[in-house]
């Protein structure tokens, strides 16, 4: 077995550079074509100009992320979403869980995921009572850094600042990917006595459960910022609800999130 040079490899290298066919550099330089073909392709291989298919470019990074896309689709992760990468798994995925009796949820969340990795194919994925929407992408890490080991109410959830300038901008759609993930909106009632006749009173009211403290308290903060009314309710000991119930307030979400569909 002949073993050529590094020269020998330079000078080829820099021939093939300037357009030289491989085939006449093989002859040029009296080296086999097979080891021209493997020298140039290592050689584009590490200057990343190998041919086929390349991976989107990271819509935060290097293109134009949909910034209201991405705040509604950030109050899903928050809160029914994940994100995993097993070893079976060359590229990490993110799944948001939809109830089946919410097929317009499962429109929106798609529709999200298409707009925030609009190279990127969504998919539904059967599970019992519900479907998985799920997008995959190497770039779920650079968009959802809140991503680690463990539940999300089992470590800290803080935005950041470039996410938090993104659910400024844009809140209502972070409140609407909230309520749609861990929210609804329900018909409570009460009695009153009046002129001496006791009688029954519905009214709509806004739920948001979620565990975490952290997840509650961006609700609840961005809720502040857009001047919702909300009150903490604690049942069976654990702080876990928010509720909007005020006329005001509830009309509020109605405008801009509306029951889940």
């Amino acid at each position: 077995m002949h073993f050529h040079g590094t020269e020998v490899r330079q000078r080829a290298l820099a021939q093939l550079r300037d357009g030289e066919p491989n085939a006449e550099v093989a002859r040029r330089l009296n080296v086999p074509i097979g080891t021209i073909s493997y020298w140039k392709h290592m050689d584009r291989a590490k200057r990343g100009e190998c041919p086929g298919r390349t991976a989107p470019p990271c819509p935060r990074c290097d293109g134009e992320l949909n910034l209201p896309a991405y705040s509604y689709l950030l109050g899903l992760y928050l809160g029914d979403g994940h994100i995993i990468q097993n070893r079976a798994m060359r590229t990490p995925s993110l799944s948001i869980a939809c109830a089946d009796s919410h097929p317009g949820l499962m429109d929106e969340c798609e529709r999200a995921m298409r707009q925030v990795l609009p190279g990127n194919s969504v998919c539904r994925v059967r599970r019992k009572g519900c479907r998985e929407v799920k997008v995959y992408s190497k770039h779920l890490w650079c968009l959802f850094p809140q991503h680690g080991p463990g539940r999300k109410h089992e470590r800290p959830i803080v935005l950041e600042p470039w996410q938090q300038a993104i659910v400024d901008a844009h809140p209502w759609d972070f409140v609407r990917g909230l309520i749609h993930s861990d929210g609804c909106r329900l018909t409570n009632w009460t009695t009153r006595t009046v002129a001496g006749v006791r009688k029954r009173y519905e009214y709509p009211r806004y739920f948001f459960t979620n565990v975490s403290d952290d997840i509650r308290r961006l609700y609840t903060d961005t809720l502040d910022k857009l001047g919702v009314e909300w009150t903490q309710c604690t049942r069976n000991g654990n702080p876990f609800n928010i509720s909007v119930a005020r006329k005001a307030s509830v009309a509020l979400l109605d405008a801009h999130v509306g029951p889940k569909h």
